[in-house]
């Protein structure tokens, strides 16, 4: 079995090394007890190499990072374990699959350079104890952002298929403490809102309940002062497609940071079924056979496009590589892909500026995004592309708003931002009919709170159907 093979959330206290705690590392057993347990399930899971997620390492502010280098060294000097050294080698052809698939999604991932990279506590900490049972397994480090919460999720959909399309069994770890506002003592300060969040995180993992942690209130979260949420909702969306057995097996407090140790392990999937050779096709019951396709003789070649694409992808695992490009297909927008099933919104993925050479690479990468990773669906199956139905849009530059009256939700789509977040919402949208109910929901997407202050964009959309 290829893919995503074992889970497991770790802390990172330097002091539960015996060599830096020197005694105090006893304060927190129960921590370096259930280490050690996912050490052995780890091991177990037999992976062929490893992510690590580590929120101290080289970081980008609005994308992920990947150490891209052949081999990275770590030590832990900086807390006066001056023997104790950690070096790794990368898998290349994993972190290229997992480059090329992030690209294909839209999710920003960065090289966290490619001549060496040097490991941060968040990983030499955890792997002090994972590394005994380990061998010579590689290890590709990465790092999470400050983009929404979602995007993160998306990026552990990203891994998953990665691995798949790299025929790689990956185990991943989420290094990550909870609140470091406990006690009084504590390294930020304290606030009693951080074992408020540091209980919802412990359930949540428990019951593998990713929704709960993605609408976490935002004031909660920065309340607590933690490292570890965007770790473990990375891990989230590896596993989310699979059966997954969460347990939490401990948590501990007493230096005023939340330290929760948790195993996600995966059941062995089914391996896929073969594709009956041609010959057989005619004997298969009615049934079972491959459903006609809808007559497309009248599609604009834009949603042409669309409809190839996703019906390659989901079919083969590929992509067209449009060659013959007509005029709209040749310049630069941003874009939407829209499928809807039965009349119901099946998929809706999209870029709000260009991001491609021409819109014809803004339409085959949206395409796959809204046939795979909307996160209000699963993926569409072959079994459905009969019944799909699609449209293209490409949308005019945004152009400041200066009042509401110049808005309109039947001709205008809507762009919000504030805290750095950006929420967008198109236009001439059913059940869409104010102004007001259009900005409340674009502020939604966004994650902001009605009252917040926001600049507001507008622009127009041609619609291809």
């Amino acid at each position: 079995m290829s893919g995503i093979v074992y889970g497991c959330v770790v802390p990172h206290p330097p002091i539960i090394v015996p060599d830096i705690g020197k005694g105090r590392e006893s304060e927190i057993s129960a921590t370096a007890d259930s280490i050690k347990q996912v050490a052995e399930r780890l091991a177990a899971s037999h992976p062929d190499v490893i992510l690590v997620i580590s929120p101290h390492g080289t970081a980008h502010y609005q994308a992920m990072g990947i150490a891209s280098s052949n081999m990275m060294r770590g030590d832990l000097r900086t807390w006066g374990a001056d023997n104790l050294n950690f070096r790794f080698n990368n898998d290349k052809d994993m972190a290229d699959a997992l480059q090329r698939e992030a690209q294909s999604a839209n999710i920003p991932l960065r090289s966290l350079g490619d001549r060496g990279y040097n490991l941060d506590h968040g990983i030499t900490v955890p792997f002090y104890f994972l590394r005994r049972k380990l061998n010579d397994v590689p290890v590709i480090p990465l790092t999470f952002c400050w983009l929404p919460l979602d995007v993160h999720y998306d990026f552990g959909k990203v891994i998953a298929r990665a691995a798949r399309r790299a025929n790689k069994r990956v185990a991943i770890v989420a290094s990550g403490d909870m609140s470091h506002r406990l006690i009084p003592d504590a390294p930020a300060g304290y606030d009693p809102m951080g074992e408020v969040f540091d209980k919802q995180v412990q359930d949540a993992t428990a019951a593998f309940d990713a929704q709960s942690l993605l609408n976490m209130d935002q004031d909660l979260i920065d309340k607590a002062g933690e490292c570890g949420l965007r770790s473990i909702i990375i891990l989230m969306g590896a596993l989310s497609e699979l059966d997954v057995k969460p347990e939490v097996l401990s948590y501990e407090g007493p230096f005023g940071v939340g330290y929760m140790v948790a195993s996600l392990e995966v059941a062995d999937q089914p391996q896929q079924p073969q594709a009956q050779p041609e010959a057989e096709q005619d004997q298969l019951p009615e049934q079972d056979k491959a459903p006609e396709q809808k007559p497309d003789i009248d599609m604009h070649p834009l949603v042409r496009l669309a409809k190839d694409t996703v019906e390659s992808f989901t079919r083969n695992g590929s992509a067209p590589n449009p060659q013959e490009l007509t005029p709209e297909m040749q310049e630069k927008a941003g874009i939407f892909v829209s499928i809807k099933k039965n009349g119901e919104l099946r998929g809706c993925i999209g870029t709000f500026e260009p991001t491609k050479p021409n819109i014809a690479l803004e339409i085959v990468s949206s395409a796959i995004g809204a046939a795979t990773r909307d996160p209000r669906f699963t993926p569409i199956a072959a079994s459905e592309l009969a019944d799909l139905e699609y449209s293209v849009d490409v949308l005019s530059g945004p152009e400041p708003a200066k009042t509401l009256d110049n808005l309109d939700p039947e001709k205008y789509g809507v762009i919000v931002e504030g805290r750095g977040h950006r929420g967008l919402l198109l236009p001439n949208l059913d059940g869409v009919d104010s102004v007001q109910e259009q900005l409340d929901i674009a502020r939604s997407k966004a994650g902001l709170e009605p009252n917040e202050e926001i600049m507001i964009q507008r622009f127009e959309v041609k619609r291809y159907k």
